[in-house]
């Protein structure tokens, strides 16, 4: 009875041993290629090259795992680079801005992808976002931003820092000057310092706590405004910015906070065989469990509440539930 029985669960895990012993196989020994969509400096690129070496460890087979940065047009050229001619093996990885999932709807004619057909493994936490502009800006308040002009930095379209201003003065009547081209949020902060810009819109929280919290404290730099539908933990007495009372308008701009939700994700190309994307998803929220990494973590001020790529998976199924009105409406904006 005992022999049937240990005969039985055998039976039970030979297929799941089998996967595991099968992507170690495949694995072992080899380089896997994380690509950031972003400058280096960024809050994204902090966030890949903290996770690439935890990471390393928790994949079947432990391969060694190369950061490079392949910035540009808010992670279009990487995203357009992972569906059409990246390894589809596993062993090429993205981490792309939280604006690359809604590119195929709002800017069809740059995104040379099928978004529902990419592979979601992970992010590192939400992404709250906020208007954040020097003391130096004429606007005081968020109710200053309807009534002045308010100059802003950018990287490019598809991105929050471009996207959401432009959105925030077609859907609001805020009053923002885009200056777009910037490498990355670090030139920005260059610029802003200098005085040709006076900060920038739908910034990531966690981006400004790990690089500016020193100019907040020092009332150099003011956030105006939060969005999202409650309030960040960290700022209570920041207003969230209002949502639109004409339906469509609403929906438009739940849309665009939704992209928030992504935080800094990781995607994998198309056509990954299904036991690589399993393994590399436990791998990653592992990783997000590492009590040495969220130590690192902590020292560096980047936020470790991580959502795992089922989550971005449905995510992207209700991204792609949004109403074509409110689809015409965004693309109006932001491809006019």
């Amino acid at each position: 009875m005992i022999r049937a029985l240990m005969f039985a669960a055998a039976l039970c895990w030979t297929p799941l041993a089998y996967a595991q012993d099968a992507v170690a196989d495949f694995y072992r020994g080899k380089q896997v290629f994380l690509r950031i969509g972003s400058a280096p400096g960024s809050g994204y690129d902090l966030a890949g090259r903290i996770v690439a070496p935890y990471l390393s460890r928790y994949i079947p087979g432990n391969p060694s795992i190369v950061v490079q940065s392949v910035p540009g047009a808010g992670s279009l050229i990487l995203a357009n680079q992972l569906y059409n001619t990246a390894a589809k093996d596993g062993t090429v990885i993205g981490l792309v801005s939280n604006g690359m999932p809604t590119a195929p709807q709002l800017t069809p004619d740059q995104a040379r992808f099928d978004v529902t057909k990419f592979s979601w493994i992970g992010s590192n936490a939400p992404e709250a976002q906020i208007i954040m502009l020097s003391d130096k800006a004429p606007a005081r308040s968020m109710e200053d931003l309807f009534k002045m002009e308010t100059i802003v930095g950018a990287t490019a379209p598809g991105v929050a820092i471009y996207d959401m201003p432009a959105v925030l003065n077609g859907l609001s009547g805020t009053k923002f000057k885009i200056v777009s081209g910037y490498e990355g949020t670090a030139q920005i902060d260059v610029a802003t310092e200098r005085g040709e810009l006076h900060g920038q819109a739908a910034l990531g929280w966690i981006s400004a706590k790990t690089r500016n919290m020193a100019d907040i404290k020092a009332g150099k730099l003011r956030i105006l405004a939060q969005f999202g539908m409650k309030k960040h933990p960290d700022l209570p007495d920041v207003p969230l910015f209002p949502m639109p009372s004409d339906e469509v308008d609403r929906q438009a701009m739940a849309l665009m906070i939704s992209r928030q939700d992504y935080g800094r994700p990781l995607v994998l190309p198309p056509g990954v065989p299904a036991d690589r994307v399993a393994a590399l998803r436990t791998a990653y929220m592992a990783a997000m469990g590492n009590p040495d990494l969220r130590k690192e973590a902590e020292r560096a001020g980047l936020e470790i509440n991580p959502v795992s790529g089922e989550e971005l998976d449905a995510l992207t199924r209700e991204v792609f539930r949004t109403s074509p009105a409110a689809i015409a409406k965004l693309r109006a904006i932001l491809s006019p």
